[in-house]
């Protein structure tokens, strides 16, 4: 796993060079203590929990879970050795957490295609002492259409008009990673709507509630965000 060495603080505000398109699993640290990992192509988790529990489901669901556990189980063991073979358990609202460690937040995201053709994208985080959440987002098609796009920028939504065609469909990704880390970071999921969070169009950081969020996109190629907050907040 490659590591990139963890910026002073919270990114800038000013616009960086796009990242390359790394070769495989890289892990950042995002802000001091909250850890993420993301790859095009990860190990899959032979954890036996694990395996147990993507049995039923659909076989391109269960590649893209297994790599997404495999690759928060690489992180444990880099960041919080140990913790690497303790089980996932679903806590509210399907957020996963580690058994037995509840002071450790974990978060996973994945996307990508429907069939054995793969090209998906997977994420981990992992923040020792506080909840976390992450998501990653592959742009589909020239950009999202008129009625998603009112409903998760509203008047925001001029600011993707405003952009190439070429690059509206990125952006959004990028706006979507981001509502959708901050609700899984506050434990909610799709109950705390997350296309009602008020996030700017090319987003790098900011707050949302009592959350701090970080678009990763001085990093990353592909749409991978955060969001964390303090445990004794919930």
């Amino acid at each position: 796993m490659t590591t990139t060495a963890a910026p002073a603080g919270l990114p800038p505000a000013a616009p960086a060079p796009t990242p390359a398109a790394p070769a495989g699993p890289v892990t950042v640290e995002a802000a001091p203590g909250v850890w993420v990992a993301w790859a095009r192509s990860a190990a899959p988790s032979t954890h036996p929990a694990d395996l147990a529990d993507v049995g039923g489901r659909p076989p391109w669901q269960r590649r893209q879970s297994l790599a997404a556990r495999g690759l928060l189980r690489a992180l444990l063991a880099e960041v919080r050795p140990g913790a690497e073979d303790v089980p996932l358990a679903a806590g509210p609202h399907g957020r996963p957490v580690l058994a037995g460690l509840d002071g450790v937040g974990v978060s996973l995201s994945h996307d990508g295609a429907d069939d054995a053709a793969g090209g998906d994208l997977v994420a981990a985080a992992v923040a020792p002492g506080r909840r976390v959440g992450v998501d990653v987002q592959l742009p589909h098609g020239p950009g999202p259409s008129p009625g998603l796009a009112r409903r998760c920028l509203r008047e925001r939504t001029a600011d993707l008009d405003r952009l190439p065609a070429g690059r509206r469909a990125l952006e959004f990704a990028w706006v979507w990673t981001v509502q959708e880390a901050c609700v899984k970071a506050d434990g909610t999921g799709i109950a705390g709507r997350p296309w009602s969070l008020d996030i700017p169009v090319r987003p790098r950081t900011g707050t949302q509630g009592d959350l701090t969020w970080i678009a990763l996109r001085h990093l990353s190629v592909h749409p991978v965000s955060c969001a964390f907050g303090d445990l004794r907040a919930r």
